[in-house]
């Protein structure tokens, strides 16, 4: 199936979810998450502000805070992101896209010095890739990262596919979460 449709498939399918059934399953990712070992030996974990009924990550957040490790949110710099460090969910503003990020002011860290990256996505694969909003920013900000057991994808279940049609500029995810799965593609 084209990216395209795949794309706007799913990203309705995900705007139709109940505040109530997108809750659930966003509880159940994220304990699932903070319940393997990469979480539990990760320092600084990037995180993102969620929009359009994607994945929660407040409750990793929270998490994170409470055993004293970093959390760095994504701002758009220009065509690609910078990571900023959050003290607080109340520092994040709307910046570009109507997406909340950190201001400026905030301590900034190179993506490479994150032990993990959650990255949101709208279609994930069973081999990793990954679909975004089309305008790659992720892409461009960590294909360095690419293999490097850094990347997570936390997604709902209907959204992880067999396979998409990948493309060479498309970063790839070391993990996937979704309510009743966790994928390593790698192994």
């Amino acid at each position: 199936m084209p990216k395209q449709i795949l794309r706007q498939m799913l990203l309705a399918r995900r705007k139709s979810l109940s505040a109530l059934e997108a809750r659930t399953a966003s509880i159940m990712i994220q304990q699932a998450f903070i319940a393997t070992e990469e979480f539990g030996s990760a320092g600084r974990i990037g995180l993102y502000a969620p929009v359009h009924n994607e994945v929660e990550t407040a409750e990793v957040f929270a998490e994170a805070l409470a055993t004293s490790r970093v959390a760095i949110y994504p701002a758009v710099r220009g065509e690609s992101l910078e990571f900023r460090r959050v003290l607080s969910l109340s520092m994040l503003r709307k910046g570009a896209f109507g997406i909340p990020e950190p201001p400026e002011a905030c301590e900034v860290f190179a993506p490479g010095t994150a032990d993990l990256l959650v990255v949101p996505g709208i279609a994930f694969d069973m081999s990793g890739r990954r679909i975004g909003y089309g305008k790659g920013y992720y892409d461009r900000t960590l294909h360095s990262l690419e293999g490097t057991g850094k990347l997570v994808g936390f997604c709902y279940d209907f959204q992880l596919v067999e396979t998409i049609a990948g493309e060479p500029h498309d970063v790839t995810m070391d993990l996937l979460i979704t309510e009743t799965r966790v994928v390593r593609p790698r192994d």
